[in-house]
């Protein structure tokens, strides 16, 4: 064989093994959280509250009131994600022609810095009595590192019961890194 020959197919191993290298770093068992691609929170929240609402015959003219959705792990503490995906539910059940009280300008409710509008089990029934509400939507979220898992219901105040509940899973991606913190 000769010299450059050589060279060529030395060359050609040398690159077979460092690309056999990399396809097998590649098949990592937790494939990474591609950054390019955003859940968009909007239309999975639009949708857990179109799902929440289906079928049910509700008096759409009678107050809803949306609770800050929370962190399942510690109930009495929420996130700019918790804030933002109650806000969203909220807003489509408005645009839906529900009637929804805006909690934030009461000024009886349990309202924690920065955490929103907790709607603390032992005052859901004062506060849904005082606006009148049909009903409360609450809702929790939490992560497994890379899930976010959010159960939203929709309650009754008068017994806690539970009309309706969706269920909802997106991937975690740096947005909602970031609205977690």
């Amino acid at each position: 064989m000769t010299q450059p020959r050589r060279r060529r197919v030395l060359g050609l191993a040398v690159a077979g093994a460092a690309a056999a290298a990399l396809g097998l770093a590649a098949c990592s068992s937790t494939p990474p959280v591609d950054e390019n691609v955003r859940t968009d929170l909007i239309d999975v929240n639009y949708k857990a509250a179109d799902a929440l609402v289906a079928g049910l015959q509700l008096d759409r003219k009678q107050p809803l009131l949306v609770a800050t959705f929370v962190n399942l792990e510690v109930l009495t503490e929420s996130s700019r994600l918790g804030r933002l995906f109650s806000e969203l539910v909220g807003g489509r059940l408005a645009q839906r022609g529900y009637a929804v009280k805006e909690l934030k300008l009461r000024e009886n409710l349990f309202m924690k810095a920065s955490q929103g509008a907790l709607l603390l089990s032992r005052e859901v029934q004062d506060i849904s009595q005082t606006q009148a509400a049909q009903a409360v939507i609450v809702g929790t979220y939490t992560s497994s590192g890379k899930m976010l898992y959010l159960s939203v219901k929709l309650v009754v105040p008068e017994g806690n019961v539970v009309l309706a509940a969706h269920d909802y899973a997106m991937p975690i991606d740096a947005n909602i890194k970031g609205l977690l913190k």
